[in-house]
């Protein structure tokens, strides 16, 4: 719980007042050109290690400076070898998540599990007391996401999902801040509507992800839990395709291209249409359908409208008819901005200056040492990860949902509800 828990910052910080006159400090807590103290240092423990965890979270104890990898954790015994050679020195290795949590040294747990994870670590991350940075997507399912804002929220922790593209100058389009404070002028009008598509710069990398439908049992690899990487979902006969990168293609462990790419694309596009608190009030879908149960495939567009009129609209490119030529990226009754930086009239963007910046994003170092919530926070997350959602639901069921931003349901449709709230395999549980 969060009030037991006595983090080596803050040991350190209370220790210091009480410190004798004959204690001996080592010098790299002392400071100094060329040292960090340990008390600057936020720590974490990795909890995943194949593909983006050992990419991207797992970080190497360099020798002469304080640790930052404290653990690693992962049910492959193959990946955690790995991972415990890139963290080096100062670092253990877990096979079971729930023993990390017992630590109290560690500031922050990474999560870089596969999706079907992500709700249940995180949410046991909060109540004992632990910042979380997640990989995208944030959650599998929109009532996963609910239950993770409930309990960042009631445990006071900061949560960021791992996706920059909203503080940063964005490859397809440019800078998110200016595309949101243009929003915000009024000078595109209302409603609007944002294409996101190859054309822009965007690949739904669908064939990439696709799910396989002729997949045989095969033995399990002697280093991997399965029974554990499987956790609350459903029982299938192992397949390699199941497990490790291509797990994205399937629906019990993610959402195919949506899930791998859609918050990536998805959260700037909201943070620039000001949406972080709602939702869409409808999503549809043109796909091949009946959708297969158990492997994600290919669709032609997705299309998510917002109560006030404000639309997305998602081309794949990779099954049905391509996008038209030529089509702004916003549009408005006012004015359109294209991929290229054209605006309709010209000069736009010079009447920005007039106007007031939007606020400024927090990132997750410094909301772990301020306490502030970052740009992209818990809540931020959910509803950009609840666009993703949308879509994978409205892909597999083909035909036009109806959603209460507010109460987070379908209106009167019980298969959506279902997808939007699986139950989870015993003894796992939100």
């Amino acid at each position: 719980m969060p009030g037991s828990r006595v983090s080596r910052r803050r040991f350190l910080q209370s220790a210091g007042a009480s410190i004798g006159a004959f204690t001996i400090v080592p010098r790299h807590v002392l400071g100094g050109r060329g040292y960090t103290p340990p008390s600057e240092v936020i720590t974490r423990a990795v909890i995943g290690t194949g593909g983006m965890g050992i990419a991207g979270h797992v970080t190497t104890n360099e020798e002469g400076a304080p640790p930052v990898t404290l653990a690693i954790c992962d049910v492959d015994a193959k990946h955690l070898a790995e991972g415990m050679k890139k963290a080096g020195r100062s670092c253990e290795a877990y096979d079971d998540w729930r023993k990390v949590l017992e630590r109290r040294d560690i500031d922050t747990i990474h999560v870089a599990t596969p999706p079907h994870w992500h709700a249940l670590i995180a949410i046991a991350a909060a109540q004992c007391g632990f910042d979380v940075l997640c990989e995208k997507p944030l959650t599998r399912t929109i009532g996963e996401g609910a239950a993770l804002c409930e309990a960042v929220r009631r445990y006071g922790r900061v949560l960021q999902v791992n996706t920059h593209f909203r503080f940063e100058n964005y490859y397809a389009f440019g800078a998110s801040k200016m595309l949101r404070k243009l929003v915000d002028s009024g000078l595109l009008g209302k409603p609007l509507t944002v294409r996101v598509s190859r054309d822009h710069g965007f690949d739904w990398k669908l064939k990439m992800w696709s799910g396989r439908t002729d997949l045989s049992p095969q033995p399990v690899p002697a280093e991997l839990n399965y029974e554990m990487w499987l956790g609350p979902a459903p029982v299938k006969p192992y397949h390699a395709h199941r497990v490790h990168q291509s797990f994205r293609g399937y629906w019990d462990y993610d959402g195919g291209g949506l899930g791998d790419m859609g918050m990536h694309y998805l959260d700037p596009v909201q943070y620039i249409l000001g949406k972080d608190d709602t939702s869409p009030v409808e999503a549809s879908a043109v796909a091949p359908w009946p959708a297969h149960p158990d492997a994600a495939g290919l669709w032609d567009e997705v299309k998510l409208v917002y109560a006030d009129g404000d639309t997305i609209i998602l081309k794949s490119g990779e099954w049905g008819a391509p996008d038209a030529a030529g089509q702004p990226f916003i549009s408005g009754p006012k004015g359109k901005v294209f991929a290229n930086y054209r605006t309709e009239p010209a000069g736009l963007f010079d009447k920005l200056a007039a106007f007031p910046d939007p606020p400024p994003l927090v990132n997750f170092e410094t909301a772990v040492r301020t306490r502030q919530q970052p740009g992209g926070n818990v809540n931020a997350a959910h509803r950009s990860c609840t666009l993703v959602n949308l879509a994978v639901i409205a892909v597999r069921l083909g035909r036009t949902l109806k959603f209460d931003p507010a109460s987070q349901g379908f209106e009167g449709d019980e298969e959506a509800n279902r997808l939007a709230r699986p139950p989870m395999r015993a003894p796992w549980h939100l």
